[in-house]
């Protein structure tokens, strides 16, 4: 018998491997899905089915290019916001055999209308559930967000509610298995952990203290989240079926001279922070590897072309993977060494980094042309905040921008300085001259200020 977690970095999605009797099913894939088909052949096993929990918004699901590969079954909820054309209906109460375990399905709506969890029982161990693949309703530390139907936002938290009873419902003893671990834009307040009970987070889970459904629904609509403009691409492409990934492993290798002349709708600069803010071609923006999956899709849009600058083969191959997941691939090549061209004679821009004595002169200068601009989100900018500076979260600069005026300086900051670094560097790319980045930021404020 194996069950196996798929993690994929950037995104935090994690998605299984479940096997028993010489069959397996796949919960959950991610597009570029070679990986399950290896991993089961590596165990003799042979991929009969596959379960999605929902229609995802922040990755492209591999389920209909695994089912083209294995033969496979799709199954997925009803209620979708379109017929998914590659998918069969499960429904509540359904059940699917993997050798000795048996696979139920229970509708568990709220996070989206077509959620659905899959139970898992052992045949040979017949007290109660092994363990159940939640989705994006329930996780460890957190339970699943509820925005993506604003104009029915009571009813689908309530909804969420429910499903949570049915899946407490379940047993102290059912482990869980979620789709999402810490760091996934699906939850804030994700335990870094990824393994967990029902019995445990029926204990430890803050949102399962609450235990009125009213006070449970006022809670979740209160919360703040942000969708960035991708999650529609991803809707659409999960309810269509994508194509496989490509199959590349780092984007065509450009010379300096080559990379000069190609005209491309976004330059990613994919070093560090500190690094970008130093030197970078002029025009290019900061995205560090690391950030990709939480930000490309604020900044990127279906078909637009990019160009990666990098430091090293593993940064453009890095970036290509989290691009791919994201379908935003249309990558015209990869280019290796800005401080080799610096030698060449080419002029690159820096973005100078203030300190706190710096940033309490101007606050206290009362200096009309500038601006302390926190690109943090919401909740944190709610728990502290700087007297006298102005908020637009990093990821809707990608159209706010246009409110501010390019004859004015910023400086913007963040909790550390990486987000505003991002952020700088995306104005830096919108034609913004006077900006620099708080160093620090909110960190070193409340270290200065006790």
């Amino acid at each position: 018998m194996l069950l196996e977690k798929i993690k994929t970095p950037g995104l935090s999605h994690l998605s299984y491997l479940i096997g028993s009797g010489g069959k397996a099913a796949v919960i959950d894939p991610r597009r570029d899905c070679e990986i399950y088909l290896e991993k089961a052949r590596a165990e003799g096993l042979e991929i009969t089915h596959i379960f999605e929990t929902h229609r995802n918004e922040d990755l492209i699901t591999g389920s209909p290019v695994l089912a083209e590969m294995t033969g496979a079954k799709v199954l997925h909820g009803p209620n979708a916001a379109g017929e998914i054309a590659f998918a069969q209906t499960a429904r509540e109460g359904d059940t699917f055999e993997i050798g000795q375990l048996t696979i139920e399905v229970l509708e568990t709506p709220g996070h989206t209308d077509d959620h659905l969890a899959f139970v898992i029982h052992d045949r040979e161990y017949a007290d109660g559930p092994v363990g159940v693949f939640t989705g994006d309703a329930l996780f460890v530390g957190d339970v699943g967000r509820t925005d993506f139907y604003p104009d029915r936002k009571r009813e689908v938290a309530g909804l969420l509610y429910d499903s949570l009873q049915k899946l407490l419902a379940l047993g102290d003893q059912a482990i869980l298995y979620p789709a999402h671990g810490a760091g996934s834009v699906c939850g804030s307040g994700m335990a870094e952990r990824e393994f967990s009970t029902i019995g445990h987070e029926r204990r430890n889970n803050p949102r399962l203290q609450i235990g009125e459904r009213k006070a449970f629904v006022e809670a979740k609509i209160a919360e703040n989240h942000y969708q960035p403009p991708y999650f529609r691409l991803m809707e659409r492409l999960n309810i269509e079926g994508a194509q496989a990934a490509p199959r590349v492993v780092r984007p065509k290798r450009l010379t300096l001279p080559e990379m000069r002349r190609a005209t491309a709708d976004h330059v990613i600069d994919l070093r560090e922070p500190l690094a970008y803010a130093g030197a970078h071609f002029p025009g290019s923006m900061c995205l560090p590897v690391g950030m990709i999956s939480a930000f490309a899709g604020w900044f990127i849009r279906e078909g637009e072309t990019i160009l990666l600058v990098g430091s090293d083969e593993e940064q453009l191959s890095s970036a290509m993977s989290h691009l791919t997941r994201i379908g935003l691939d249309n990558v015209i090549g990869g280019y290796n060494g800005v401080v080799p061209a610096a030698g060449n004679g080419v002029a690159m821009n820096t973005i100078p980094m203030v300190d706190t004595d710096t940033v309490k002169s101007r606050l206290e200068g009362s200096d009309a042309g500038w601006t302390l601009l926190d690109v943090r989100d919401a909740d944190e900018r709610e728990a502290a905040a700087i007297d006298g500076s102005m908020h637009i979260y990093v990821g809707e600069l990608n159209e706010r921008w246009s409110e501010l005026d390019k004859d004015k300086s910023y400086t913007l900051m963040c909790a550390s300085g990486m987000r505003a670094t991002v952020a700088a560097g995306w104005l830096a790319s919108r034609g913004f001259g006077n900006i620099d980045v708080y160093l620090g930021s909110m960190g070193a404020w409340k270290a200065a200020n006790g």
